[in-house]
């Protein structure tokens, strides 16, 4: 139970819609007077009421409360922390929610509209609490089948919100002010793409640390000029961390090095470069 309230934690099942709005129905009465509110709460944000959504509870016919996220917003791209917020309190005192249920099936195999790619999936945090992972690409290049031959790693996708254009390429970013960028083509049509990052080429000189290089579209114009750079990700589906859900394996480059394709906790593909162990 939470001090303030003299109440357990509230939990919330989450239902995504067709629309990819979400349902939260919560496990708390409504009584007399005021309504409480469900908060939603841009994890980071900071000085600005624009890091706050605040969402109305009404009562249901088995007595619980209901809030709905409409599919119509667009949320700001980041990790939105889910807090109940009890009638007579102010914002400062809201509890956490704890998560229920969460029905994620109409994010499985879904095919974005026209606009901006809006995605938003209800999880539990590491310390148990309800929150809503969104993003909000526009353009968006979605990664999909990762593959591998004795030169190369390759990947397809789907790419919305523009075209490849003439001169498209992919770009593998070192970071760092002074990075390296290893260019290739890339080819595609009718929204898909896919390219092949030579093994041989991924590592220049000795590789004495481990690495994470970010892979960016780069869709060409109709004059043959670059445009900028399409961050590519998986985001199309009900997982909101990949991480160290899709590991592959690492292939050597020859030099010394082990190349691996992996995700960030984004969901952003990366490639990690590391030295190759021993034997």
């Amino acid at each position: 139970m939470t001090a303030s309230a003299g109440r357990r934690t509230p939990r919330a099942d989450c239902t995504v819609g067709p629309d990819g709005g979400i349902t939260f129905d919560l496990d708390r009465r409504r009584e007399d007077g005021e309504a409480p509110e469900l908060l939603l709460r841009l994890r980071g944000a900071k000085g600005t009421d624009g890091g706050t959504v605040r969402l109305p509870l009404s009562p249901l016919r088995d007595g619980r409360l209901r809030a709905v996220l409409p599919g119509a917003g667009e949320s700001a791209e980041g990790r939105w922390d889910v807090y109940l917020r009890e009638p007579g309190t102010d914002d400062d005192a809201a509890v956490a929610v704890e998560p229920g249920i969460r029905d994620l099936r109409l994010l499985i195999d879904r095919t974005p509209g026209a606009g901006p790619v809006a995605v938003r999936i209800p999880y539990p945090t590491l310390d148990g609490r309800l929150a809503v992972r969104c993003w909000l690409r526009a353009p968006h290049a979605e990664a999909g089948a990762v593959t591998f031959d004795g030169t190369g790693i390759t990947v397809e996708g789907t790419l919305y919100g523009t075209d490849l254009g003439a001169d498209a390429g992919v770009e593998v970013r070192q970071p760092g002010a002074d990075g390296r960028v290893l260019r290739v083509p890339v080819t595609g049509q009718d929204g898909t793409f896919a390219f092949t990052l030579p093994l041989d080429r991924l590592a220049d000189g000795a590789v004495t640390a481990q690495q994470l290089w970010t892979l960016w579209l780069v869709p060409g114009t109709a004059d043959g000029e670059r445009a900028g750079g399409v961050r590519i990700s998986r985001i199309l589906d009900d997982v909101w961390d990949r991480k160290k859900i899709f590991v592959y394996p690492g292939r050597s480059t020859g030099e010394g090095a082990l190349a691996t394709p992996c995700y960030s906790t984004d969901n952003d593909l990366c490639l990690r470069l590391e030295p190759e162990p021993a034997g």
